[in-house]
């Protein structure tokens, strides 16, 4: 075996977005192009020699192939050990228990998450650095701008690695040791949350169906919802990965799990609908009657956190992404604890975790966590609200409505304008930012204007600054409305529009969201020209 130094030349669009590199399979597929990411990776780290990397994918389709490059790339450029799931199968959350349970360096994440996959679909390179979380911003700006100089690679030759079979093998100097995927995940999971608890509620005639979409969370979701918690068999649909998910969209919100939310609105219903995305990072959690928001869940696993074992002392703090809803700030408020609102990108919880400054996280975009791991993880999510409904033995519509009682409800409601033409989209929030001083004051209607910014983020572990992460106009009333481009896409841009209003009074409560938000729908529309930007008179999903 021998290492080869390849020669090659720049792509100039390697830049990773919120969550790494993302581009259409045949992008990637273009002579060297993995080859160019994996090398300025690891050019652009320090100290690795000799190192743990851990490497595993969502099982979308260029996912083996791209291991093998990264196996024989990563014994050329000196690591000591590679630790790679079963069939090159990891979940991202999966990846960071691992990650933070060897000690190991960081690892490569091989996803485009929530994105469509097959031979046509998205794949995605993400690299995650020795906590376990997403690299910062710091290191990504190292990775880009070496994209764009490099002019060689290292690679050894040498077969293929057997992905399916456990054990270790030598490559060179490199020991390659292939391992069970799941098996790490699920103790961390039995030490979190009262298993035995759930398994009696199971036992007693609880009911639930959960959804892994031919995704990465299938195997996970079955050796522990039918394994461990004794849940009936078939309760996990749709469960073996497959690389083009077999045809659906990987993402748990209501159009792609439509039939999630018409089975849990019922009269069949199961105690509980459930799901997770295409990389196990992202949750969706409908009750019989009673789809919750991903912005509440996080205030509701706040605030009932301490009813599972691995969190019974408490918390430290929540943090939540700028355009969430401000529904966790009312249960830290409450309870005496710190809220941090971050841009949207799971790296920024990252800091304030290590720092002990927050035990929960999450996203409006259904991602949830906690400091178990430094991603957010959507099976986590479903047990802690299994955990929650077996310790306090009532529905998830009852839970819900004593929340809202306990602490108002924010209505809120996030519109997808998908795939617009990218220069209208810019030209859109470039307008709105033009006209941001000359917002304050203005009045629309019964809606008043008290702020209008773009939000900018100091972080207090670091100290260091992200700016244009979103435009807030906020109400006289407290209501919201932002706007942001997604980072998370391939194709086009994506126009994310959210709305928010706050409702204490409980008499209120009931009534549908987008009914409740009517106006503010309305204005969020008109105020930028939405239709007039990116020809898209309606959204294209609205969750």
């Amino acid at each position: 075996m021998s290492v080869k130094t390849v020669a090659t030349k720049p792509y100039l669009d390697q830049a990773p977005g919120t969550s790494g590199l993302r581009k259409k399979v045949p992008h990637f597929q273009q002579p060297n192009y993995v080859e160019n990411f994996v090398q300025s990776i690891f050019d652009s780290l320090e100290g690795f020699a000799g190192k743990t990397l851990v490497v595993g994918g969502d099982g979308r389709y260029f996912n083996r192939e791209t291991i093998q490059t990264v196996v024989k790339m990563a014994a050329a450029n000196g690591f000591g050990r590679l630790v790679v799931g079963k069939g090159g199968i990891l979940s991202t959350p999966a990846a960071s228990a691992l990650i933070r349970s060897l000690g190991a360096f960081g690892g490569l994440i091989l996803s485009a998450s929530h994105n469509p996959g097959g031979p046509d679909g998205d794949f995605g390179i993400k690299y995650n650095i020795g906590n376990g979380g997403p690299a910062p911003e710091k290191i990504t700006n190292a990775i880009f701008a070496r994209t764009r100089t490099i002019d060689a690679y290292r690679i050894v030759e040498a077969p293929d690695v057997d992905l399916d079979k456990l054990g270790q093998t030598r490559l060179g100097a490199m020991t390659v040791e292939i391992v069970d995927p799941v098996a790490d995940y699920r103790k961390l999971m039995e030490r979190l949350f009262d298993f035995a608890a759930i398994r009696a509620m199971f036992a007693n005639g609880f009911t639930m169906r959960f959804d892994a979409m031919s995704a990465v969370t299938g195997p996970y979701a079955k050796a522990i919802l039918e394994g461990a918690l004794g849940a009936a068999p078939g309760t996990v649909i749709n469960g073996e990965p497959l690389p083009d998910f077999g045809g659906h969209h990987p993402d748990p919100n209501l159009v792609h799990a439509k039939h999630l939310y018409d089975l849990a609105m019922s009269a069949d219903a199961p105690d509980i609908c459930a799901a997770s995305d295409g990389d196990g990072d992202r949750n969706l959690v409908i009750g019989r009657g009673m789809f919750v928001t991903p912005s509440d869940s996080l205030a509701m696993i706040a605030a009932n956190a301490h009813l599972a074992p691995g969190y019974a002392k408490g918390i430290s703090g929540v943090a939540r992404s700028m355009p969430t809803s401000a529904a966790a700030d009312r249960v830290a408020a409450k309870m005496g604890v710190s809220a941090y609102e971050t841009p949207t990108g799971w790296k920024f919880f990252g800091n304030l975790l290590d720092a002990d400054l927050v035990t929960i996280c999450g996203e409006e975009s259904a991602g949830t966590g906690s400091n178990h791991v430094r991603e957010k993880d959507g099976l986590w999510a479903v047990l802690m609200w299994l955990n929650i409904v077996a310790a306090r033995k009532q529905s998830v519509a009852d839970i819900v409505r004593a929340h809202w009682a306990s602490y108002g409800r924010n209505y809120y409601s996030r519109h997808d304008y998908e795939e617009v033409d990218a220069a209208g989209a810019n030209a859109l929030m470039g307008s709105l930012r033009e006209r941001l001083p000359t917002l304050k004051g203005r009045r629309f209607g019964a809606l008043t204007v008290a702020e209008a910014d773009d939000f900018a983020y100091h972080d207090p572990v670091d100290g260091s600054d992200s700016a244009r992460q979103g435009v807030r106009l906020i109400f006289a009333d407290g209501a919201r409305i932002v706007y942001r481009l997604s980072g998370t896409g391939t194709a086009g841009a994506t126009l994310r529009v959210y709305i928010e209003r706050y409702e204490p009074d409980a008499s209120k409560q009931e009534i549908e969201t987008q009914t409740a938000l009517a106006d503010l729908v309305a204005l969020s529309r008109s105020i930028v020209g939405i239709e007039q930007h990116t020809g898209r008179a309606e959204p294209s999903v609205i969750t």
